[in-house]
C-alpha cells in the first residue's frame, strides 16, 4: 500500500509536542515525499493575527473576525527546506516565519484561533491541495479524521505529560527562547484539553490509526518502529 504506491498520504495524528513533527520529517525524509506540518500553519495563522492586532488575549471573543478572514483568505503558506541545514521551513507569504511561530506566545494562542471553523476550513483547503500532484506526510490534530480521512496510512502519537514538556522545553532552550518548565507543561495540559474538546474537527484516534506511544522512544526508535510496520 505505502511501498508501491508512488503518492501515498501518511497522517501523523497526536497531542501536542509528541514529537509528531519530528516523526514525520523522518518518515518524508525515508520515503522521498513532501512533508506539511499542519500546526505551523495554525501557527502562522496565530502568528498573522497578533502581528496585526486581531487577537488580544487566548479567548476566541476578542479575535476581531473582520481583520481575521481577510488574513485567511489572502494567505499563502509554503514549506521550504533551508539548503544550509537541511531543515524544512514554514514561509508566510514568502517570509520566513518559522523562529516567530515557535515563540511561547504563539503557543498561548495558537488553540484559541484553531477552534474557528472558518480558520480549519480555510486551512483544510490548503491541507488537501498539497496532495494534488504529490505524496506527502502531514502531521496535525485532525489529519487522518478530517483532512485525509482516507490516507494510505495513519499513525497517533502519545506520551506522558512529562515528557512531553520537557521535550518542548529543551527544543526551545536549544533555539535560544528564555522559557518556564512549568509554564511549559501548563500550557501543553491546556492544548490538550482545548483540542479535545472544541466542537469543530476535535484531536482523536481514527478508527483505523495505529497507535505509537513513544514515552520510551527516541527518534532513531521510532523509525525502526516504522520501517517493521511498513515491511
Amino acid at each position: 500500500m505505502i511501498k508501491n504506491n508512488p503518492k501515498p498520504v501518511i497522517a501523523i495524528d497526536g497531542y501536542s509536542s509528541s514529537g509528531k513533527s519530528t516523526f514525520a520529517k523522518a518518515i518524508a525524509k525515508e520515503l522521498n515525499l513532501l512533508y506539511v506540518d499542519s500546526g505551523a500553519m495554525y501557527r502562522a495563522v496565530t502568528y498573522a493575527c497578533m502581528k496585526n492586532n486581531c487577537i488580544q488575549t487566548d479567548q476566541v471573543d476578542n479575535v476581531d473576525n473582520l481583520i481575521l478572514y481577510d488574513i485567511i483568505h489572502n494567505i499563502d503558506i509554503q514549506f521550504i527546506k533551508n539548503n544550509k541545514t537541511g531543515n524544512i521551513e514554514t514561509y508566510l507569504n514568502n517570509e520566513n516565519i518559522e523562529m516567530q511561530i515557535r515563540d511561547i506566545e504563539v503557543s498561548k494562542n495558537v488553540s484559541a484561533i484553531s477552534t474557528i471553523g472558518e480558520v480549519r476550513k480555510r486551512l483544510v483547503e490548503l491541507q488537501r491541495s498539497y496532495s494534488e500532484n504529490t505524496g506527502l506526510v502531514m502531521d496535525g490534530r485532525d489529519i487522518g479524521t478530517t483532512v485525509f480521512p482516507n490516507a494510505d496510512l495513519k499513525i497517533f502519537m502519545t506520551a506522558s505529560v512529562n515528557v512531553r514538556a520537557q521535550r518542548r522545553y529543551l527544543e526551545l532552550v536549544e533555539k535560544g527562547f528564555k522559557v518556564d518548565f512549568e509554564e511549559i507543561k501548563q500550557n501543553i495540559e491546556s492544548r490538550d484539553h482545548i483540542d479535545q474538546t472544541r466542537d469543530i474537527s476535535p484531536l482523536r484516534k481514527a478508527d483505523d490509526a495505529i497507535v505509537l506511544d513513544n514515552t520510551n522512544m527516541t527518534p532513531e526508535e521510532q523509525m525502526v518502529w516504522f520501517l517493521k510496520l511498513i515491511n
